[in-house]
């Protein structure tokens, strides 16, 4: 099987291209990631990508347009879905990708992360599948998130503190906001 692999940061890819290239799956990366803010963050997880494909001989894509513009026009007054709508962009612009390069099927190491909606990931994922006619990966990585972190402070790579959303950025930072949004329920 050859899988594109959609790319949110360098320490994210470490576990789940370890364990596909362990499945004897061809893996190459898609960095498309136009949620993150600000645009020095934005930089440091494209550099932290680019180090993590040099030491592993990860063949990886790059788009290096800071596309926060399109981003918060699909988000804003639609905060409480934010995540999902962000999920959809970014796993439709790989499967696009995927089906041009011809690929068998597409993955995010967002399924890496134990902050992540996995459910809706797969829903999106097995949508969108539908849709290009070609095939979701879906495996969940969140047994390797400790090895990540360990491999990732290991080898030196940039470890970011949040999502990387203004939202999930303000959510780390802000600890009277996040007060405020533990006793505010959301529909």
């Amino acid at each position: 099987m050859n899988i594109l692999l959609h790319v949110c940061c360098g320490p994210c890819a470490i576990y789940p291209v370890t364990q596909m290239l362990n499945d004897g799956i061809r893996v190459s990366g898609y960095f498309y990631n136009p949620n993150i803010h600000p645009y020095r963050e934005f930089k440091q997880r494209i550099q932290g990508v680019q180090q993590f494909a040099d030491l592993t001989q990860l063949e990886v894509d790059i788009d290096t347009k800071y596309g926060l513009t399109e981003y918060l026009r699909k988000v804003v007054f639609h905060e409480h879905e934010r995540c999902s709508l962000c999920y959809r962009m970014r796993l439709e612009e790989v499967a696009q990708k995927a089906k041009k390069k011809g690929v068998d099927a597409f993955s995010t190491t967002l399924l890496y992360s134990k902050h992540q909606n996995h459910e809706c990931i797969k829903k999106i994922g097995a949508e969108i599948a539908e849709k290009y006619q070609i095939e979701f990966y879906y495996q969940d990585f969140r047994s390797g998130w400790q090895e990540g972190i360990e491999k990732a402070i290991e080898i030196n790579l940039y470890r970011q503190a949040y999502c990387g959303c203004i939202y999930s950025e303000q959510e780390r930072y802000d600890k009277v906001f996040s007060k405020k949004k533990q006793t505010i329920k959301t529909p």
